[in-house]
C-alpha cells in the first residue's frame, strides 16, 4: 500500500479514499507537504494531496464496509469536485469480501469524477513491486482512452489531421517514478527535445486528464523496468505501442544507452551521437577536479536493483571503487544491467552482492567489515549506516538532480562536498548505540542461511 500511495499521492486534482481501518495510509501525513510542493512545480494551481479514510471498525468487519465507501465517494465528489477519485482497497475489505468494483460501477453514474479502483492488499503478494502493477491496472482501466460520444463526429480538417499524426509520430511518453525530481524530468526532456522529439511525462504528478490520450504516442520509454513493465506491456498489447525498458539514465554510460535506444527507434542515431559527444565532452571537462578528489574512495550501495546498478556505474566513472551492492530484490531486468555492469567494470566481480530487503542486520555486519568511505542508500534506511560512522549519500532525492549528464555533475559535486567534511558521521558514532553485539560483527552475515536450500 505504501508504494502504491507513493505514486497516487502525486496525481493532481484527485482525492484518495483509503478504504481501511484508520491506521492504513497514515504515512500520507508525511507526504502531504512534499506532494503539494512538487505538484506546484508542474502546475502552479495544483491543490496538493487530499485523502479520506473510511475508518472501518469491528462492526464493519462483520457487516461489511461498502456503505461507508459509498458515502466517502459521494462526499469526495461533492466537497472537492476532483477530476478523479482513487479508491485504495486495503487488506481488511479484501478479507471480508467488500465488492468495491461492483459498488464503483454503480456509484460512478452518480458522480462527475472518474473513480479509479486500486487493489493493493498486501497479503496477496510477496513482491513489493506488485504495488506498481496495481496502480497501473487501475489507471489503465479507467483513465486511458477517450469515452465514446453519441454526437455525430466532425470531419477533421485534412491538413490538421496530417499535422496531428506527425506530432504523434514524434511523441515519446517518459514514465517517471515518484523518486525523481522535477530537475531530473527537465534534464531528460531537454535531451529529447534536442533530438526534435515531443515529450509527455507520466504517471507521477500528472493530471488525470493527461492519461486519456496517452496512447497517442510513438514510443513508451521506461525510467525503471521494475516500475513500468505492466503499463508498457499493456499499451503494447492493446494499442501496439512499442516500448523501451532497458535502463535508467543515471551515469554517463547508461544515459548514452538510454538516448541511443530512443534514437534508434526514430532512425536518428547520428543526431543522437553528436548530442552525446558534445554533452560528454563538456561533462568530462567539468568533472576533472572532482575525479581527482574522489579517485580511490570506496562505496557501498543499497536500494532498488535498477537504481543501485546504474548508480554504481556513475560512481565508478568518478573514480570510486564499489565494495558492495545490496538490492531490495532481483529479477530479469536487474540481471541484464548486472551483466552490462560487470562487462564495463570487471572489478565489480569482487564486490559483495546481497539481495534481500528488511534485513538491516546483514547490512550492519557488511558495513562493519568493509568500512566504505560512503554509503549510498535509500532514504529512510540510511540512519543505520550513519550510526556506524559511515558518511551517507542519498540514492535519490526529489529536490536533487541524478539523471542525465547534469545529474552526473551534481552527484560528483555533492559527493565531494560530503566527503570533504565527515565530522557529522565521525561524531554521531560516539553517541549512537546499535542493537548488535560485537560477536555478530565477527560472524559471517549470512551464517543463518542454509547453503544449497531450495528457494
Amino acid at each position: 500500500m505504501s508504494l502504491s500511495l507513493a505514486i497516487l499521492n502525486t496525481i493532481r486534482n484527485s482525492v484518495i479514499i483509503v478504504h481501511s481501518p484508520i491506521g492504513c495510509g497514515a504515512n500520507l501525513l508525511a507526504q502531504a507537504g512534499i506532494s503539494k510542493g512538487y505538484q506546484k512545480l508542474r502546475d502552479p494551481n495544483a491543490i496538493g494531496l487530499r485523502w479520506i479514510n473510511t475508518n472501518l471498525d469491528d462492526l464493519d468487519v462483520i457487516n461489511g464496509g461498502e456503505e461507508k465507501l459509498k458515502s466517502a465517494i459521494l462526499y469526495a465528489d461533492k466537497e472537492f469536485r476532483p477530476s478523479a477519485i482513487i479508491v485504495m482497497n486495503s487488506c481488511v475489505p479484501a478479507l471480508i469480501g467488500d465488492d468495491i468494483d461492483t459498488l464503483i460501477d454503480t456509484v460512478q453514474k452518480q458522480v462527475e469524477a472518474k473513480i479509479v479502483p486500486v487493489h493493493c492488499e498486501g497479503f496477496k503478494t510477496k513482491i513489493q513491486a506488485t504495488a506498481y502493477d496495481a496502480v497501473y491496472h487501475g489507471i489503465l482501466r479507467t483513465l486511458v482512452g477517450k469515452e465514446q460520444e453519441d454526437e455525430i463526429p466532425i470531419i477533421p480538417d485534412e491538413l490538421e489531421e496530417i499535422k496531428r499524426k506527425y506530432e504523434i509520430s514524434r511523441t515519446v511518453n517518459i514514465l517517471n517514478v515518484s523518486s525523481m525530481s522535477r530537475i531530473d524530468e527537465e534534464e531528460l526532456v531537454k535531451l529529447l527535445r534536442a533530438l526534435e522529439l515531443n515529450v509527455r511525462i507520466l504517471p507521477c504528478y500528472a493530471h488525470p486528464d493527461d492519461f486519456a490520450d496517452s496512447y497517442e504516442t510513438a514510443l513508451n520509454v521506461s525510467i525503471c523496468a521494475t516500475h513500468d513493465d505492466y503499463f508498457v506491456e499493456h499499451m503494447k498489447s492493446k494499442y501496439n505501442i512499442p516500448f523501451i525498458l532497458r535502463t535508467i539514465p543515471i551515469g554517463i554510460s547508461n544515459t548514452n544507452k538510454w538516448l541511443l535506444d530512443i534514437a534508434k527507434f526514430f532512425g536518428i542515431e547520428a543526431q543522437a551521437q553528436k548530442l552525446i559527444d558534445y554533452e560528454v565532452k563538456e561533462l568530462n571537462s567539468a568533472l576533472k577536479p572532482y575525479r581527482e578528489f574522489l579517485k580511490g574512495k570506496t562505496a557501498f550501495l543499497g536500494g532498488g536493483e535498477i537504481r543501485i546498478l546504474t548508480t554504481a556505474e556513475l560512481l565508478h566513472s568518478l573514480g570510486l571503487e564499489i565494495l558492495g551492492l545490496r538490492g531490495f530484490h532481483f529479477d530479469r531486468y536487474g540481471e541484464g544491467l548486472l551483466d552490462e555492469l560487470l562487462e564495463e567494470i570487471p572489478a565489480s566481480e569482487k564486490a559483495i552482492i546481497n539481495i534481500g530487503t528488511g534485513q538491516p542486520f546483514e547490512q550492519a555486519n557488511l558495513l562493519e567489515k568493509l568500512q566504505p568511505d560512503v554509503f549510498v542508500g535509500h532514504p529512510g534506511g540510511n540512519g543505520w549506516a550513519n550510526k556506524q560512522g559511515i558518511p551517507v549519500f542519498p540514492l535519490f532525492g526529489q529536490a536533487y538532480n541524478y539523471m542525465g549528464y547534469v545529474g552526473v555533475f551534481e552527484v560528483a559535486r555533492r559527493l565531494t562536498r560530503l566527503l570533504k567534511n565527515t565530522s557529522y558521521s565521525r561524531n554521531i558514532v560516539k553517541h549512537a548505540q546499535l542493537p548488535y553485539r560485537k560477536d555478530w560483527y565477527a560472524q559471517d552475515p549470512f551464517i543463518y542461511i542454509e547453503k544449497g536450500a531450495a528457494m
